[in-house]
């Protein structure tokens, strides 16, 4: 079934208009990196170093920025540990789980289409 935006605005109110706070979320998780960085740890936790190779190109700022950001919407849990070297681990929190559920069905279909509709 396909909703169309005057349904979720009829259930919801008036988002994804200028100032609205769907627009900050949306802006987050869909940008490039952030869709690249959820995608790397759907398969589970990983380190600083196993995030930059999964998440290839992706600078040692731009890594860091995309995460805090997921951290502070509640979508990505960095976990510190007090060991010599210092351990980071990151991970989906439950909120970041259910969003990829839902994610992951478009990120499937750009998948098995990218090659023809950039071709095209």
């Amino acid at each position: 079934m396909v909703v169309s935006l005057a349904q979720i605005r009829e259930t919801s109110g008036e988002v994804f208009l200028e100032g609205c706070p769907t627009r900050v979320v949306l802006d987050h998780i869909m940008s490039k990196w952030g869709v690249l960085v959820l995608l790397a740890l759907t398969d589970g936790t990983l380190r600083w170093g196993e995030l930059r190779r999964e998440v290839d190109s992706i600078s040692e700022k731009m890594l860091a920025s995309t995460l805090r950001t997921l951290e502070a919407d509640g979508i990505v849990e960095r976990t510190s540990y007090p060991e010599v070297p210092p351990r980071v681990e990151y991970s989906l929190t439950d909120l970041g789980r259910e969003l990829m559920e839902r994610m992951l069905p478009l990120i499937q279909w750009v998948a098995a289409r990218a090659g023809a509709i950039v071709g095209a």
